[in-house]
């Protein structure tokens, strides 16, 4: 039984993104009994999910909830929304938030689910979220989210940040279910650079798949993606702790380690020894990693911070460096204290 938000009239809930993930979200909100509409930007696409009742593309095979309203509309939309979830790749986020403020009223929870770091800023989607609007409740949902397996009912769990705290108790009411878990937390930078970060390194492990490494190897370079990201994070100022979370290093095992990561599948045609124009253009979809990863080296070595797995990444996707070469000098590096983080003063 769907528990509703105490409000005086309906909830009414857009979804804006046409892909996987905002897809699912659509779906789990209008089987929760809510006014639920996906904007998508293609007519056409919006056109054909209506008709078919299913987003052939993204995610082929799973039926479209009978309540679900898909639109090409913007105003149609949003209009008199309370909660708005933006599920843009990063590249298109600004523009479509720039379109969408005009239309919000006052007040509105603005949700970002995109796992991305804006390209020319080095701004985050909730930071984006705030510059091009105004008065409105800003949170970030991130975590260990594959699209295909929430809507085939995988139980599953992720993370809503703000530190607006009916806000978040808001977004668990509207999205839990049987199969799906909501936590909480306040680090929104946090919760929203793990989840950018951690694209990077299924790109390594995905070339280590390739390079038929075995087990031994991917915990390695699981475990030091996770020492990474903690260092980067406690440098740019959110909390190292938020990353050994469900949004931390809960998203880095599942992104690193399965076939269904476009990042990882990048990398383990990279590691096949494909050009990575082709690897993306062959995935077909957005891998926000490859967008990442020279925004993340260019950061680090402002900061001073370091990430040698970062620097081996970058080298072989953008450098042109022989992947054996980089595998040695990287083994060949300073061996250095395993954990850098202790509650014992």
């Amino acid at each position: 039984m769907t528990t509703h938000l105490e409000t005086s009239k309906p909830l009414s809930i857009a979804v804006l993104g046409g892909g996987s993930f905002g897809t699912a979200i659509a779906n789990i909100v209008a089987g929760n009994n809510y006014d639920t509409r996906q904007w998508m930007r293609d007519p056409e696409r919006a056109e054909e999910c209506r008709r078919l009742r299913e987003n052939r593309y993204y995610l082929p095979g799973v039926s479209l909830h009978p309540e679900l309203t898909v639109t090409s509309d913007l105003q149609k939309a949003v209009g008199s929304c309370q909660i708005v979830f933006v599920a843009i790749p990063s590249k298109s986020f600004r523009e479509v938030v720039q379109r969408v403020a005009p239309l919000l009223a006052p007040g509105t929870m603005l949700i970002s689910t995109t796992k991305g770091i804006e390209h020319d800023s080095f701004h985050l989607m909730s930071d984006i979220l705030r510059e091009e609007t105004s008065g409105m409740r800003v949170g970030v949902l991130s975590g260990p989210n594959f699209a295909k397996e929430i809507v085939e009912g995988h139980y599953t769990a992720t993370v809503i940040a703000s530190e607006d705290e009916t806000l978040c108790t808001s977004i668990q009411k509207v999205l839990h279910s049987e199969t799906f878990r909501i936590y909480s937390s306040k680090d929104v930078f946090g919760v929203e650079l793990a989840g950018a970060l951690k694209n990077i390194y299924a790109i390594v492990t995905g070339m280590a798949a390739a390079l038929e490494r075995g087990q031994n190897t991917i915990s390695l370079l699981i475990t030091r993606a996770l020492a990474e990201m903690m260092r980067f994070a406690e440098a740019m100022g959110a909390d190292p702790m938020t990353f050994i979370g469900l949004a931390g290093v809960g998203d880095l095992i599942l992104t690193c380690s399965s076939k269904l990561s476009r990042n990882y599948r990048v990398g383990y045609l990279v590691g096949k020894g494909r050009a990575l124009e082709e690897a993306v253009a062959e995935i077909g979809q957005v891998a926000e990693g490859v967008n990442t990863i020279r925004l993340i080296k260019r950061k680090a070595d402002e900061l001073g911070v370091y990430m040698p797995l970062v620097s081996a990444i970058h080298a072989i996707l953008f450098e042109e460096r022989p992947i054996p070469e980089v595998i040695r000098n990287l083994m060949s590096g300073a061996q250095t204290f395993d954990v850098a983080y202790s509650v014992k003063s």
